[in-house]
């Protein structure tokens, strides 16, 4: 039976980023994972350009039971270490806007650039953890691919989105099985399926804000056939509900262009005057009346300006694990050292990434907390 320091279960961004700090620390350390390739998630992040960060990093940022826990290992390992490094291992990368930051060439070269770190520690593909047990201050990991013992063990399993990717909640169940509180976990950044639209709609893209939670999000929405994408769509998941107001013109106070337009020309319709500051098919499908507004209330006309500036959607839900990209909930950090990532229920347990109840928002936010935590746990463990 084979010995390490350090066992790191989970091949993923922040995984590796720990393996190489172990390794410059001359610890002997084993990755296991039960895909078939390291990083899978980051591979196809950014649309495959992998955002990597983002120099807007802060709590702000984040989400979960307790956003701040991020602060000290984003001090510890910043987005401008990030950048720093991407660019010490010669990526070519781009701000597609400021301060986020992308790969020219695609996600492989951040992929090659964490495997060069780490060089060559033993990695297990393909391999299951089947249990995992403590004795004498040491752990014991059956596996499927044998077993091993180790000082410490890093959970870098990260979250249940992408199923197809090869992914399992076995880090939530080590955490359950060494005292650890699971918040509840649902799909984040995705989609959001509604019966409140109409997929004739499908492909409309425009800025729009939504309001839910008493949150004001302003950004890209992109209808489609069952419901709404997009930017806007995928942030609003970090806020759960299922109800939410979607403003299709925010910068446009609707309900004072249709009456000043019904003084200067009542010959003109609804849906016409609309169709000047929306896409034609959602200004037919918010209103169809063919009257001229002249021939319209008031009443009526606030009723359709709600439509634009507040229309109610009650039945929102997040399309599935299958595309979200992340995973909202995991391992409470109530029970997590925030300076060094290691268990307070346990010596030599220690968690990073999206297994943690850290979400970022939309835009590097989430490959920095991979970064940030998975540095400080290679320190520590």
């Amino acid at each position: 039976m084979k010995k390490y320091d350090v066992i790191i279960v989970g091949a993923g961004a922040s995984g590796l980023v720990a393996a190489a700090q172990l390794v410059q620390r001359k610890k002997n350390v084993l990755i296991i994972d039960m895909g078939n390739s390291p990083a899978r998630k980051v591979a196809i992040s950014g649309g495959g350009k992998c955002n990597f960060t983002n120099l807007a990093a802060d709590f702000n940022h984040y989400f979960g039971k307790n956003p701040r826990f991020v602060c000290s290992a984003l001090a510890r390992w910043t987005p401008n270490n990030t950048l720093n490094w991407v660019r010490a291992h010669k990526i070519a990368v781009y701000e597609k806007e400021p301060g986020r930051y992308f790969c020219k060439n695609g996600s492989e070269d951040i992929i090659n650039a964490l495997l060069r770190d780490i060089g060559n520690p033993d990695i297990k593909y393909n391999t299951s953890v089947k249990n995992i047990e403590k004795n004498d201050d040491k752990f014991f990991v059956q596996t499927t691919k044998g077993d091993f013992w180790a000082k410490s063990i890093i959970i870098a399993t990260g979250g249940l989105s992408y199923p197809h990717l090869g992914v399992s909640n076995i880090g939530h169940q080590i955490a359950k099985k060494f005292g650890h509180k699971i918040e509840p976990v649902r799909p984040a950044l995705c989609a959001i399926k509604t019966k409140s639209l109409s997929s004739e709609l499908s492909g409309i893209s425009l800025q729009a804000e939504i309001t839910i939670n008493k949150k004001k999000i302003k950004d890209d929405l992109l209808f489609t056939h069952f419901g709404i994408g997009g930017p806007v769509a995928y942030r609003a998941t970090l806020y759960g509900g299922s109800e939410m107001t979607i403003n299709f013109a925010p910068d446009k106070n609707v309900l004072e262009l249709l009456k000043s337009v019904k003084k200067e020309n009542g010959k003109r319709t609804v849906a016409n005057i609309l169709s000047e500051i929306l896409p034609n098919r959602l200004a037919r499908f918010l209103c169809d009346d063919t009257r001229h507004i002249a021939d319209l209330r008031d009443n009526e006309l606030k009723q359709i300006a709600t439509k634009v500036n507040s229309f109610v959607i009650d039945d929102a839900s997040a399309i599935g694990m299958q595309s979200a990209e992340v995973t909202f909930g995991g391992v409470s950090t109530e029970q997590i050292s925030s300076k060094t990532m290691e268990s307070k229920l346990c010596n030599g347990l220690y968690f990073t990434g999206e297994v943690i109840d850290i979400t970022g928002d939309l835009g590097g936010y989430n490959l920095q907390w991979a970064f940030s935590s998975g540095f400080v746990a290679g320190l520590n463990a």
